[in-house]
């Protein structure tokens, strides 16, 4: 595996013990593939902060690195503070600081209106001690107001302290290259890892595509509709083109590769071998 570039395989918190167990398996599979860390997500409003951090644990447990997802919508100072004192305890050095998404219900933003706000707070609170990753948008984030403030967005970010950004996942390779040209000309030089997400399940796919704005291409789109519920096609297909977009995505200059794994190693784990990344 190339030292210079980072791999990594991002994990949820499951809800039930059937859940963890099976991730547990996901994650020793995974785990022999040597991901540079894995990370972990953070519900709406710290809504799964308890596993969250019994899922870290387990994977420092294991003497892998792990990066719990913090994000800060909804939060309050002293609510994030005692987050970071409870992850410094444990030894953790490894963030992913994100403005999330608001609970349902909810009214207010709480003290944090946006990410480099908590990027800024954690610097203040805890100097160089983590290590912090923010999250890009090479297709624009749906909630921007527009492109260029998008990117002055993610520039507030970097300026603020962080060392890397993951993307959300894209199918579009122009549009990476593009954000990432866009990035250099204002400035922005930390690395930029590509988000890859295993095409496995065509109307899940369009549903979370839906929610957080990546787009799927008219003619890829056609494509999976076409295979209707012949599900090996679908993965089949899948498994060749986001292997051949990651391939594409190496060979122009991407610092490593982010699965979005969903708490599976079947995808990742082919696709990882097609590479020849063992």
């Amino acid at each position: 595996m190339s030292s210079d570039r980072t791999y990594s395989f991002e994990f949820f918190p499951p809800k039930t013990p059937e859940g963890m167990e099976k991730l547990r398996a996901t994650r020793r599979q995974l785990a022999q593939l040597q991901p540079r860390f894995f990370s972990v997500t953070f519900g709406a409003g710290g809504s799964t902060r308890e596993r969250t951090l019994e899922t870290v644990l387990e994977i420092q447990a294991e003497h892998h690195e792990a990066a719990p997802h913090l994000s800060c919508i909804g939060s309050t100072r002293d609510n994030i503070r005692a987050i970071l004192d409870e992850y410094r305890s444990h030894g953790i050095t490894h963030l992913v600081a994100l403005r999330g998404d608001l609970p349902s219900g909810t009214a207010g933003t709480g003290e944090f209106a946006y990410a480099n706000e908590l990027v800024e707070f954690i610097r203040g609170e805890t100097g160089d001690h983590f290590h912090i990753e923010v999250a890009a948008y090479p297709e624009v984030h749906p909630q921007a107001r527009s492109a260029r403030s998008d990117l002055a967005n993610f520039k507030r970010k970097v300026d603020a302290g962080a060392n890397a950004a993951i993307t959300q996942y894209f199918f579009n390779l122009d549009a990476y290259r593009h954000f990432v040209d866009e990035c250099d000309a204002i400035g922005i030089n930390i690395p930029i890892v590509p988000g890859i997400m295993p095409i496995n399940n065509y109307a899940q796919l369009a549903r979370f595509s839906d929610m957080c704005g990546a787009e799927i291409p008219r003619w890829l789109r056609l494509k999976l509709e076409a295979y209707a519920d012949d599900v090996a096609s679908i993965r089949a297909f899948g498994l060749d083109f986001v292997t051949d977009l990651c391939d594409r995505l190496l060979a122009s200059g991407a610092p490593g590769l982010h699965f979005y794994t969903l708490n599976q190693a079947g995808p990742t784990s082919t696709i990882w071998q097609r590479l020849g990344l063992s």
